[in-house]
């Protein structure tokens, strides 16, 4: 795209982590961006209008919304919707949706989202057996191989590990219970190194390649940023909240105990058995800064103080 400037970009799930940081990265960069949301009244469309962004509502379950949004842009940044329990089949249904709605109009450069490992699955260790969650890994795959063999004029596919935003609230809640109370409970082993980036650098890295699309185009990059131990989570958490996080390591039992659920447990004992396994010097080749974990922790303190239950009275 020579004139970003008048580059104009679709992105979905723009209310969202990764969505969001899309949106905020693009504006930045002086592209147009209309926002796809399924509420153009809810607080999360206004701040995006806020930012400059045009807001669209639609649905992926509404195809002549999808194709409406659909004109005049250049570009797309797709985020994948995960399968549901009650729905296995949604994550390859709107993936599949929103890709043809962006092939019809022929768009210069399509930025998929995915997630690190997508497409070794069957080398998991247990992979037969139903450890994991199957579906999961499938529907990334399958919108993954849609997407490099539609006839796209440029795609790539980024890859992203965990997510650091995942400390923040209302994730955190979720996915450490125990943060609220200053301590990381989680059925992760000492040894354990996660993976993790930023959400500003994954939409780092779709400016990067709606900017030069024939540099990125029919590549899967994996992406973090670093790769840490819960240990040297907490002491970096602990050094830039200025309070004390612990963590402990639980066994199944225990976290289950301690009011972790089940399906984060399993993805817990999945970091332990397989993980993301980014090669982050590889990541850093493209020449797109990544965040240290150091770095966010500061970046984010007020949010992070408030995921441990108290303000911030520095």
């Amino acid at each position: 795209m020579n004139d970003k400037t008048e580059a104009l970009i679709l992105v979905t799930g723009a209310t969202g982590t990764q969505g969001g940081a899309a949106v905020r990265a693009l504006l930045k960069e002086g592209f147009g961006v209309r926002a796809f949301v399924r509420d153009a009244a809810s607080a999360g469309a206004a701040t995006l209008a806020g930012f400059g962004a045009e807001v669209f509502q639609g649905d992926y379950e509404n195809v002549p919304s999808l194709e409406a949004a659909m004109d005049g842009v250049q570009g797309v940044f797709s985020v994948q919707l995960p399968p549901h329990p009650n729905d296995p089949d949604r994550a390859v249904r709107t993936g599949l949706r929103l890709l043809e709605a962006a092939f019809l109009p022929n768009v210069d450069m399509y930025v998929h989202t995915s997630v690190a490992r997508a497409g070794d699955h069957e080398q998991f260790v247990d992979w037969d057996s139903g450890r994991w969650w199957k579906r999961y890994w499938e529907s990334k795959v399958e919108v993954n191989d849609a997407v490099s063999q539609r006839g796209l004029k440029h795609w790539v596919i980024l890859k992203p590990a965990h997510i650091m935003e995942n400390f923040l609230p209302p994730k955190a809640h979720g996915m450490y219970p125990s943060f609220v109370r200053g301590k990381l409970e989680t059925a992760i082993l000492p040894e354990t190194r996660l993976d993790m980036v930023a959400a500003a650098d994954i939409g780092a890295f779709a400016v990067a390649a709606f900017k030069d699309p024939a540099r990125f185009n029919g590549c899967s990059i994996d992406l973090a940023g670093e790769s840490l131990t819960m240990d040297e989570v907490a002491s970096k958490l602990s050094s830039g909240t200025r309070r004390e996080v612990k963590q402990q390591s639980l066994t199944e039992e225990e976290a289950l105990a301690h009011g972790i659920s089940a399906g984060v447990i399993s993805s817990q004992i999945w970091d332990n058995v397989e993980g993301y396994k980014v090669d982050i010097e590889t990541a850093r080749k493209w020449g797109v800064p990544l965040t240290s974990f150091e770095k966010w922790v500061e970046q984010h303190r007020d949010q992070l103080l408030e995921a441990m239950g108290e303000p911030n009275r520095a």
